[in-house]
């Protein structure tokens, strides 16, 4: 099956563990038709560029799955009906990268130059 990478906004008022349901909603929609969730990070709250429907923050989530187009149609066309949500990315990928993603590499190098002051 192909491998595919998500990125979502979702909006900034919801609370961090609806953000993080809203994660596992949409792999439960993705194993429903086939496909299977690899790995799953939440971001946290960022700061966007631009306003995104009067939103200056996002909650923002990363999937990875190994699942077949439909089912990955079908994750985006509910992900872009659901009212939290506010943009949605996937791409193509032939390999998922091993360990944590970007992201998540940089808030651990944050943590360490904390720890050496």
């Amino acid at each position: 099956m192909p491998l595919y990478e998500h990125v979502m906004i979702a909006r900034q008022d919801l609370s961090n563990s609806q953000a993080e349901g809203l994660i596992e909603h949409f792999g439960a929609v993705l194993s429903d038709n086939g496909g299977k969730l690899v790995d799953q990070e939440y971001w946290g709250v960022k700061t966007m560029a631009y306003k995104i429907n009067k939103n200056r923050k996002g909650h923002y989530a990363f999937l990875r799955s190994d699942a077949p187009s439909s089912a990955v149609q079908e994750m985006e066309r509910l992900m872009r009906l659901h009212d939290d949500v506010m943009r949605v990315l996937t791409i193509k990928v032939e390999e998922h990268a091993e360990g944590p993603s970007v992201q998540m590499q940089k808030r651990d190098e944050r943590d360490s130059r904390r720890e050496r002051r």
